[in-house]
């Protein structure tokens, strides 16, 4: 029996289930299989799973069946049920000692009443009470026996009564009452409102430090759960051992010592969501970090939730533009897919994932930038090129600072993640940006050194792999029943002196869908961006092209290759045949074609159009420092004279032979002109200088 299903099993004890009724409940489940299997799946949406169990399972069970389904634990039923069995024939222990905290001594008959609410709860016949007095309270009393802890004190009734209130306004939300019907509904919440014998398992700390704290006393918390401490800091359950469990904390733990109280909130972490999170910078937990007030949030979702099941899927087969004409043409990006960015440092990997956020515009596409352990002027300068780009309006940025403790990094990409998943399962596509992962592990492996958790391979955790994969794996393209929407990921990972072999960079290689190597030889050469189109793939290939690009880049990537080889061998050469000097010509024009400033993305039909005249041999014409003016001149003397062949490519998105054919001569007749203009301008030189040469080569008289 697992601590989860023994907590499932416990609040059914105190709820006071009978067996009959979990029979009849389970006589439902067998007689309608489907119902079963929709409350397991994630896909379905948690308020048709509520609306099922209201019309279908008797009153006294829908409250524990909605648990389970907002859980997502609905497949721990059948254990819990077991469970319940085994621990409602199982006394226990009499002679138990419970500890009333109290403002004004309680009476003799609040004392009997407070026994027999002890017997009800612990079937022990003589359970010894200590009175002990805590004008902190305020007024009421708090009963606690064991781990567990009974609040009716002043504090913990309105804690009930702000609970009810804030449940009302949630299913409120999500129907539509006028402004009288509201206030309608929260006045029968007050008036009908009754304090109940809620129970609270608390414990305390046992150590505590660098965002890490130890607590005994709390048996029954499960991986993953938020607990209060009592200055108001939230910490999350990582590490559930036999006798203490361990917490990360999620803010300073400066206010917290040895011997603080704990309390479990029996929540799982997770993250406010809504639309309103586009153009905001928030941090960890989604709390707006920008100075532009509070984000009214829809709902609320859990950090870490199960990857979408094949069943859901679809396959990936609509594109997601950079705009940057290398990947694009040789490496295509689709909506669903898992790209990873890798290379070293200050290489221009976030270039490439900034340049792919400011293509989206206009394209219905959000897009959310996670930045782990970056410096804080860092992001500010990215929020200020995204404000600057007009993409900050559709982008939300996420960040963990470098100054920021170890699970605050930790946890920021499961939070972004939540909040991409809020947006895909109602038909959004999302482009998420983890910048970068080689330091979301580092937090990770600090965490579990200070855990004292045994390191694996290479001195990191055993378990990094699967902290990545069941980050990435969460990344798809959904069926239309399963929302419609998309996350398209694009990790970044940094290496060490280009090594791919090391395990983080093999880790998350295996994980993604093909990756993009960025390699410091060709950055420091002045190609940029600096893709070795050797090391560099895309698993997904064409079928995330449009079928005008597709034919456009045609053997783009083979000629690269060759001419990366052939300049290899031929660079001791000084005697070169006519067809090796006409490749050598034609791989440096492409590689000079294929440099792009930052910040300038190019659409489809421009890079179709460079593409096609390139592989025309139209750049042959043009001397290789003169490339990259030229490529501008030529884009805007087809936007300018050609604007019909854009928008067949943009409408179309097909390159037909006659488009072909005409793109080709329009583009042959700029260079030819272009051409002549520089023939001319040289041959005018000699003669402008010619009479100072004369006047300085002149005999003397």
């Amino acid at each position: 029996m697992t601590e989860q299903v023994r907590s499932y099993a416990e609040m059914l004890l105190k709820g006071g289930v009978k067996t009959d009724l979990l029979q009849q409940t389970g006589g439902i489940l067998d007689a309608v299989p489907q119902v079963r299997v929709d409350f397991e799946s994630p896909a379905v949406s948690i308020e048709k799973k509520h609306i099922v169990i209201d019309r279908v399972f008797p009153s006294e069970i829908r409250n524990f069946l909605k648990i389970l389904c907002d859980n997502q634990d609905f497949t721990l039923y059948d254990e819990v049920v077991q469970a319940f069995e085994e621990l409602s024939e199982r006394p226990v222990d009499a002679g138990e000692r419970a500890i009333l905290r109290y403002v004004e001594k309680p009476t003799q008959e609040q004392l009997e009443g407070i026994r027999a609410f002890l017997r009800k709860e612990t079937n022990a016949e003589n359970c010894e009470i200590v009175l002990k007095k805590d004008e902190s309270l305020k007024s009421g009393f708090v009963l606690k026996i064991g781990t567990k802890e009974y609040d009716w004190s002043e504090g913990g009734r309105l804690e009930q009564l702000k609970e009810n209130m804030i449940r009302s306004l949630f299913k409120v939300s999500r129907m539509s009452f006028s402004e009288e019907g509201i206030i309608s509904i929260l006045r029968s919440t007050v008036s009908d409102f009754e304090l109940e014998a809620k129970d609270q398992e608390i414990g305390m700390i046992t150590w505590v430090g660098d965002g890490i704290a130890n607590v005994d006393g709390i048996d029954h918390a499960a991986y993953g759960e938020i607990v209060m401490f009592d200055c108001g800091i939230k910490g999350m359950v990582q590490d559930v051992r036999r006798d203490e469990i361990g917490v990360i904390l999620f803010g300073p733990d400066t206010e917290l010592h040895e011997g603080s109280r704990v309390v479990r909130t029996g929540r799982m972490a997770g993250v406010p969501v809504s639309g309103d999170f586009l153009g905001r910078v928030v941090n960890a937990l989604g709390e707006p970090i920008d100075g532009m007030g509070e984000i009214e949030a829809d709902g609320f979702r859990r950090m870490e939730n199960p990857a979408p099941s094949i069943v859901d899927r679809k396959s990936v087969s609509v594109p997601m533009e950079t705009g940057i004409l290398s990947i694009d043409s040789m490496f295509p990006i689709g909506r669903g897919q898992r790209e990873l960015i890798i290379g070293d440092r200050q290489t221009g990997k976030t270039s490439i994932a900034l340049d792919a956020i400011i293509n989206q515009k206009g394209k219905d596409v959000i897009c959310i930038y996670v930045a782990i352990g970056q410096k804080a002027s860092t992001i500010a300068q990215l929020v200020n090129t995204l404000r600057k780009n007009d993409a900050l309006s559709y982008t939300t940025v996420f960040c963990a600072t470098a100054s920021d403790p170890a699970p605050m990094q930790y946890v920021v990409p499961y939070s972004a993640t939540a909040l991409a998943e809020y947006f895909m399962y109602r038909g959004r596509d999302v482009l998420i940006v983890y910048d970068d992962l080689s330091k979301h592990a580092v937090a990770y492996r600090a965490i579990s050194l200070l855990l004292e958790r045994s390191p694996g391979r290479e001195a990191y955790p055993g378990d990094v792999f699967y902290l990545h994969s069941r980050l990435l794996e969460r990344s798809a393209r959904l069926s239309p029943e399963a929302g419609g929407g998309s996350i398209t990921a694009l990790p970044i990972i940094e290496t060490q002196a280009g090594d791919v072999s090391a395990y983080i960079p093999t880790n998350v290689i295996s994980i993604t869908d093909g990756q993009i190597y960025l390699e410091s030889e060709l950055f420091n050469a002045g190609q940029r961006p600096a893709v070795n189109v050797g090391l560099s793939v895309s698993r997904v290939g064409g079928a995330a092209q449009t079928k005008a690009m597709k034919k456009a880049a045609g053997s783009v990537r083979i000629d690269l290759a060759q001419y990366r080889e052939m300049e290899v061998f031929t660079q001791f050469s000084s005697d070169l045949d006519e067809s090796t000097q006409k490749q050598l010509d034609h791989g440096r024009g492409l590689m000079e074609l294929l440099k792009q400033p930052l910040g300038n993305p190019l659409s489809m039909p421009q890079q179709v159009i460079l593409l096609v005249s390139a592989n025309a041999g139209v750049f042959e014409k043009i001397q290789t420092e003169n490339i990259g003016d030229f490529r501008n001149e030529l884009l805007q003397f087809f936007a300018e004279n050609h604007s019909n062949i854009i928008n067949e490519l943009e409408n179309q998105r097909v390159l037909s032979e006659d488009l072909q054919s005409t793109i080709v001569e329009a583009a042959m007749g700029f260079a030819d002109d272009v051409a002549v203009t520089e023939e001319e301008s040289r041959s005018e030189e000699p003669s402008t200088r010619l009479p100072e040469n004369e006047a300085v080569f002149a005999k003397p008289q």
